[in-house]
């Protein structure tokens, strides 16, 4: 067991607190679609937003004090105890929420038990070394996204490796039914390609257990062997077709991207990857110009460059214009600098790429948790600082969690990284102006770092070595009724899209309510239900505002507030905007670590996210639709390859 919890109490919220909370109306961000999204997403086994609260709250405390008594560390429990009522309260009332992972995950058997990784929202994995352990990276892959945790990787190890006609056994492999099992049916696979081990007499899938099963630990619902057994078939195919052949970047991708769909269609999670290649590598740069492999597999990672400062970006810019990609992550200020106004420091040296969504800078095999504020839901700076001061204290809380990969464990325990995020900026704005606003950030900023000092010396671990993020903030901004990240809303009317595993209640529910539902062009087993949104009052739809306006605000947070990243989805207009892309490149490399662009037409995606419509199709969709009659169990998130921005919908 990761936290022994058996051997001390758990931390618990008093009955007479709680009862408060029980029978209040919960103030949902977007109404229906709030709900509907908190249910299938992060309700476990039917809870209430008030049970969820609870559990997350009493879930971070009872980390705390268990790392405190099993150390000698001070415990006060009365001051905790008020600092978890703080805590509940600001929860509910959304003004800071745990990322998505945490929703589902804190507070759970399962996570005392198996530890942090399921907590944490990201990871990334080199492939620079797999010429000593080819699977390595693969594996490490696949186990973190069944975790349903985002991963970013490199195509650093190509050329190191000849692929070789595997050897072949006369015995059978027999797959267990737990991720363990299926990882090591991936290895033996891929190692047998390498000169190391054999290739079975036959893959028996017998033991695995049927399609539709709950699974009692993780949650949700069990895959059955179809997406196992369609990974297995194609990597072979495919590395069949690389006999006598160097691994190249499109190998590289290509596994990733397979491991990944067979993660989505598994309905375990959604499958988030970025994929970092050089800025050079044609063939690379050419992996979504395939539209076939695109639709089978390659939707799954979103593709991006690791830039360098006063490179040409001609080139890559002119590929950006046609479809969104390449990404840009700008490794050399990653690695130097932690908000971009203060001086270098090289804290991240050893940092090789990021997360899906580039909001977190990370080392091969660390994973990184992040946290959400929202400032637009408070009065005054005091108030907001209170809830950073919970949100802060959460995410500290989860570097206490060791996970269970010993490489990943040590890292994390070194650079206790963690990722305070705002969320709902453009709000925040529009409510208290923009000088103010980045006098809340910096402001927060230094607040934050103090925090890290006292609460790192009072815990016995190392400070964080970075502390701040923009993350695209995901469904969970849908909760609090937010607009996402460093993003504008989409437009005074549009369709937002989620998505369900097949023949989950929630499907036939929408179904007699009204709501469109049909199968997900990309993922098997998995169906998209689409809910029109109307914003009143919106200034300005993302389509109205510049493309220049939305990376310069991008750059402020990264100036005043992020000493991670900023994760920025900017939406150009490819006719009117499209030939800046080279320029704002060039005038922003040195004041951005990450950026991503997409077309707001033409990006070749079907089922998005967000969708605009007219106001004539919002009210004939609305007028169609009756109330929402089912009882709710979880089910994973399943937003595949989207950031709320416009592509890869990570957190």
């Amino acid at each position: 067991m990761k936290i022994d919890v058996d051997s001390y109490a758990p931390f618990t919220l008093s009955p007479a607190f709680i009862s408060r909370y029980q029978k209040r109306p919960v103030e949902w961000g977007f109404g229906a679609l709030s709900w509907v999204t908190f249910k299938r997403t992060y309700s476990r086994n039917g809870e209430e937003w008030w049970q969820t609260c609870r559990r997350v709250v009493e879930g971070m405390f009872t980390v705390q004090r268990i790392h405190c008594l099993e150390r000698g560390l001070e415990w006060d429990e009365q001051k905790a105890r008020e600092a978890a009522r703080e805590a509940y309260d600001r929860m509910w009332h959304f003004k800071w929420t745990p990322p998505g992972r945490g929703l589902w995950i804190m507070g759970t058997r399962f996570m005392y038990e198996r530890g942090g990784a399921a907590l944490n929202n990201c990871g990334f994995v080199s492939t620079r070394d797999i010429f000593h352990d080819y699977s390595a990276p693969f594996l490490w892959m696949f186990t973190m996204s069944m975790l349903g945790v985002g991963v970013g990787f490199d195509t650093r190890g190509k050329g190191t490796v000849t692929i070789q006609r595997p050897a072949c056994s006369n015995e059978p492999h027999v797959i267990g039914d737990s991720r363990e099992s299926w990882a090591a049916a991936l290895g033996r696979l891929l190692d047998a390609f390498v000169g190391k081990g054999s290739l079975p007499a036959q893959w028996d899938y017998s033991r695995i257990r049927r399609r539709g099963a709950k699974l009692a630990s993780f949650g949700g619902y069990a895959s059955g062997p179809a997406p196992l057994r369609k990974l297995l078939e194609t990597l072979e195919g495919l590395y069949q077709s690389y006999v006598g052949l160097k691994v190249d970047a499109r190998l590289i991708v290509d596994t990733m991207n397979l491991v990944g769909r067979c993660v989505v269609a598994g309905g375990i999670r959604r499958s988030a990857q970025v994929a970092f290649g050089d800025p050079d590598d044609e063939q690379f740069l050419d992996l979504k110009q395939d539209p076939q492999k695109v639709a089978e597999y390659r939707w799954v990672s979103n593709n991006s460059i690791l830039a360098s400062v006063g490179m040409d970006y001609s080139n890559v810019a002119s590929r950006t214009l046609d479809n969104g990609e390449p990404g840009y992550l700008w490794l050399e200020n990653a690695r130097e600098y932690g908000r971009m106004k203060d001086p270098a420091n090289g804290a991240d040296d050893q940092a090789l790429g990021s997360n899906p969504c580039v909001e977190q800078t990370l080392w091969d095999r660390e994973l990184c948790c992040l946290v959400e504020t929202y400032p637009a839901h408070h009065d005054s700076l005091e108030d907001y600082q209170k809830s950073l001061e919970m949100a802060y204290l959460y995410a500290k809380t989860v570097t206490l969690v060791p996970v269970g990969n010993e490489t990943t464990n040590e890292i994390m325990q070194r650079n206790r990284r963690i990722g305070c995020s705002m969320t709902g900026i453009v709000q925040a704005i529009n409510r208290l102006g923009y000088r103010r606003f980045f006098d809340w950030c910096d402001r927060c900023y230094e607040m934050v770092r103090e925090m890290d000092k006292s609460l790192s010396n009072w815990l016995n671990i190392p400070q964080s070595i970075k502390t701040t993020s923009v993350k695209p903030s995901g469904t969970v901004s849908i909760l609090a009724g937010a607009t996402p990240g460093v993003h504008w809303e989409h437009a005074p009317y549009y369709v937002r899209r989620l998505r369900v595993t097949q023949d989950h209640p929630l499907q036939e529910a929408c179904q007699k309510a009204g709501y469109h539902v049909e199968p997900d062009e990309y993922a098997d087993n998995t169906m998209v239900i689409s809910f029109p949104v109307h914003i009143p009052n919106l200034p300005r739809g993302k389509r109205e505002v510049p493309v220049r306006e939305k990376v310069d605000l991008a750059s402020q947070m990264q100036h005043y507030w992020s000493d991670n990243q900023v994760s920025c989805t900017a939406e150009f207009d490819p006719a009117t905007e499209g030939d800046e892309l080279p320029r704002i490149l060039t005038e922003y490399e040195d004041r951005l670590k990450a950026l991503v662009f997409l077309p707001s037409r033409g990006h070749g995606y079907v089922q998005p996210p967000y969708e605009e419509i007219s106001k004539q199709e919002y009210e004939e969709m609305k007028s169609s639709l009756k109330p929402l009659k089912v009882a709710l169990e979880h089910e994973h998130m399943l937003e595949a390859r989207f950031c709320e921005g416009g592509i890869c919908d990570v957190n």
